[in-house]
């Protein structure tokens, strides 16, 4: 049995016209939102009820790198995470390209990227009708939202469509009404 836990980044600001996507910091709600879903990890840790991240992959856009800054700082520790440029604005076949190739001795990882590329992974790898987590992430999968997802196989390479169960869907506004409406 493998973990996947995807993360979307936290809200991004939209303040500078002449700034590049790849380099929109996030705004304060995002920023609070980072650190209350790393809050939420270490909690969720503490009892057992989120393993441990044994590998981090995520896009290196400015908004995912400090939405990894936020997370880390709820959750006290540090993520090492793996920039990896293909996950910037992918789509969901290179994301499962990209979980496909991860090192089978990883047993927990943690993908962090942007829409639609998560979402539309989030719904090949998990089959619909599988729950009210699920329609929820079909209806909208907000920012900062941390989706972990079970899949029944011993290697990454299994990794396709239909096989995982999404066991947990955490949006920052379940944590903080504050943290919503969703974006």
């Amino acid at each position: 049995m493998k973990t996947l836990t995807l993360l979307r980044h936290a809200k991004s600001g939209y303040d500078d016209p002449l700034l590049r996507d790849f380099d929109r910091p996030l705004n304060d709600r995002g920023r609070r939102a980072s650190v209350s879903i790393g809050q939420w990890l270490r909690a969720a840790q503490r009892k057992q009820e989120m393993p441990e991240f044994d590998h981090v992959a995520a896009s290196p856009a400015v908004r995912c790198r400090q939405t990894i800054e936020g997370v880390e700082e709820g959750l006290g520790v540090p993520l090492a995470p793996i920039y990896e440029k293909r996950i910037y604005l992918s789509s969901s076949a290179t994301l499962v390209e990209l979980v496909a190739g991860f090192a089978a001795h990883h047993q927990h990882a943690l993908l962090v990227g942007h829409n639609p590329g998560l979402e539309d992974l989030l719904l090949e790898l998990v089959p619909r009708g599988s729950g009210p987590a699920r329609d929820d992430a079909e209806l909208k999968y907000p920012t900062a939202t941390l989706a972990r997802l079970d899949l029944d196989i011993e290697r990454w390479a299994q990794v396709d469509g239909g096989r995982a169960q999404l066991t947990q869907f955490i949006r920052p506004r379940d944590l903080d009404p504050s943290l919503g409406p969703d974006d």
